[in-house]
């Protein structure tokens, strides 16, 4: 009898009755969207939303599709490329100013991550994007279809970080030539800032914050003004990372994973020189969006971490305290999870992956009492 109410709650909801009774919150699912990727909250309460395929969507937060915008550049589609982030800028109320990260094709089958700055124009049944300029694009452009990471966020003091994939070439990753493997920090307008650690250097090495990184899939700062970050492993060693100026974090000289063909990487201990993860996962939870709880509808929680996990289908916490990191908890949600926001009046949204053809749906999760 309870396997077959939980096959009814599956069917109905998506997620196991089992994992239902366990979760703190409730779940609301409001909408499904096709190859979602990333989302961010308007002033007014609607939501940006990107598929992967090359859409930018106005949303309510009732999940009714207001408007696909215009404009949006062209996107190398395949993979795990396509488009990617969206983020406003710190002004945006006066400026209307937003920034999409996407896989730029370029000639023949190489493709790369850039990011491009744009004026959302929103009208009374359409919206637009206008003057859309690209800041920053990965140098070179390379061939695969794999990551491109793409993650972006604004530091308080208004410079612009993005986190720029190794696309599975390994080695660019420690190559200060190249802008692969990195974290990225430039100005507002794609300008690189005099204070920059290896801004004497110039050329590509000027843009870059921090090196060793292989796939960055989540980039926030917490309340203090820390930069914090998430990056897939290899086989085994998901990390939560905290980014400061000029560290080299290590990949792909030492990883908490292995190769997936088997062959060993030496563990983070073995070279201290290198900057060690906070956390890590063996075996891995697979993470996708990262979001620092500031909000009041869940104070238990403020200024946790929360982690979006892809195979592991899971919600993902974890606990910051000052520069340590500690993992919490790790909510079963029957499906994929490519993306964690915050909400206008507190409440964690989320963004399902699309797998095998279903469409990933728009959650929105609240105090369960």
């Amino acid at each position: 009898m309870i396997r077959h109410i939980a096959a009814i709650a599956l069917a109905l909801t998506g997620v196991p009755l089992l994992a239902q009774q366990a979760l703190p919150f409730k779940v609301a699912s409001l909408a499904k969207f096709a190859e979602p990727w990333a989302m961010t909250f308007l002033p007014d309460g609607r939501l940006l939303i990107t598929e992967k395929a090359g859409k930018l969507l106005i949303v309510g937060q009732d999940g009714k599709v207001f408007a696909s915008a215009s404009g949006v550049p062209k996107v190398a589609y395949a993979g795990q490329g396509g488009l990617g982030d969206v983020i406003l800028h710190p002004d945006f109320r006066r400026n209307g100013v937003i920034y999409l990260s996407y896989a730029e094709p370029g000639d023949g089958d190489v493709a790369g991550t850039a990011v491009a700055r744009a004026k959302l124009v929103i009208g009374k049944s359409s919206a637009e994007l206008r003057d859309i300029k690209v800041i920053w694009r990965q140098q070179p452009k390379v061939t695969g279809k794999g990551h491109f990471s793409g993650r972006m966020a604004f530091a308080p003091d208004g410079h612009l970080f993005i986190t720029s994939g190794e696309r599975q070439k390994f080695t660019p990753a420690q190559d200060m030539d190249q802008n692969l493997g990195k974290v990225i920090r430039l100005t507002d307008t794609g300008g690189v800032p005099v204070d920059n650690p290896f801004v004497a250097k110039g050329g590509v090495q000027a843009q870059i914050w921090s090196l060793g990184h292989r796939n960055l899939l989540g980039i926030a700062f917490d309340g203090q003004g820390r930069l914090w970050e998430q990056e897939m492993g290899p086989k085994g060693g998901d990390e939560v990372n905290l980014i400061l100026k000029g560290r080299n974090y290590g990949w792909p000289i030492v990883s908490n994973g292995s190769h997936y063909d088997g062959r060993d990487i030496p563990d983070h201990p073995t070279r201290p020189e290198f900057e060690a993860p906070k956390v890590w996962w063996n075996p891995v939870i697979s993470p996708g969006g990262l979001m620092i709880y500031s909000g009041a509808l869940f104070p238990q929680w403020k200024g946790s971490a929360f982690i979006g996990g892809l195979s592991s289908k899971a919600l993902v916490r974890v606990a910051l305290n000052g520069d340590s990191a500690a993992k919490a908890d790790q909510w079963d949600m029957g499906a994929r999870i490519r993306e964690v926001e915050q909400g206008p009046d507190g409440a964690i949204w989320l963004l399902e992956d699309e797998k095998d053809g279903s469409q990933g749906r728009l959650l929105k999760l609240t105090p369960a009492s």
